[in-house]
């Protein structure tokens, strides 16, 4: 949990640096996954919008005259965002009482807490572990970076995108679920914005919870009953 919170904050980060102006109305004009770029229109025209915002939900004007490198840049880092608070928030939910499937605790033995702290447990007592999602998580990113990012060479400008690259489609559909249609590609992509959305306002809100009284979620809502002993845990709460 702490990686995935560091990596969306430094993500978080590199979305809103500066990228160049000079690609912003003659950049890409043909098509990707059915998307055509148009200045005229909400970020570049780029789904995610629903009724009664289907201009797009903007009132501080953020993206307004943002060049379409910038706005690239940061559709990718909200899809980025949305993947990982979906996991994420899905994580908390079935790791936590009353269900408490977790694939590297002995669960069915005792309650092992707050879904925040269970890093922290599997750190104290295989250190190694950490290094190895350390190293799956850089491998992933490292994946999207070359397919997604421009090369450093010539005219580059920090976490430039590819001209050819659409925001989020780092060619893995192993189940093959992407629609070959665009209209569908882009209601899916709505879908998943949507969801992503809720998930980063969901996953921050049950951390912050657990933060400030140490109990699990259905604990907090009343929903399961605690059965948490601290002193069974090889942390310090």
């Amino acid at each position: 949990m702490k990686i995935a919170i560091v990596s969306a904050l430094v993500g978080s980060a590199v979305a809103f640096a500066p990228a160049p102006a000079g690609r912003s109305s003659t950049a890409v004009r043909a098509a990707l996954n059915g998307w055509v770029p148009d200045e005229s229109k909400f970020a570049w025209g780029l789904p995610g919008a629903l009724p009664p915002f289907e201009d797009g939900f903007d009132p501080l004007g953020l993206s307004t005259g943002v060049p379409l490198g910038t706005i690239k840049q940061w559709r990718e880092a909200e899809v980025s965002h949305s993947r990982v608070a979906m996991l994420a928030a899905l994580g908390m939910l079935v790791t936590e009482e009353p269900i408490e499937f977790h694939p590297l605790f002995e669960a069915y033995n005792k309650d092992i807490g707050p879904a925040i702290r269970h890093l922290d447990e599997v750190d104290a007592v295989s250190p190694f572990f950490l290094a190895f999602l350390t190293i799956a998580i850089g491998s992933v990113e490292w994946n999207r970076a070359l397919t997604g990012f421009a090369k450093p060479e010539g005219s580059f400008g920090f976490q430039q995108l590819n001209e050819n690259y659409y925001p989020g489609d780092v060619r893995f559909d192993p189940l093959g679920l992407k629609p070959s249609d665009p209209a569908e590609f882009a209601t899916m992509q709505t879908k998943e914005l949507q969801n992503g959305r809720l998930a980063m306002l969901g996953a921050a809100g049950m951390i912050a919870q657990e933060l400030v009284d140490g109990k699990e979620i259905f604990v907090s809502l009343g929903l399961a009953a605690d059965r948490f002993d601290p002193s069974s845990v090889p942390i310090q709460f």
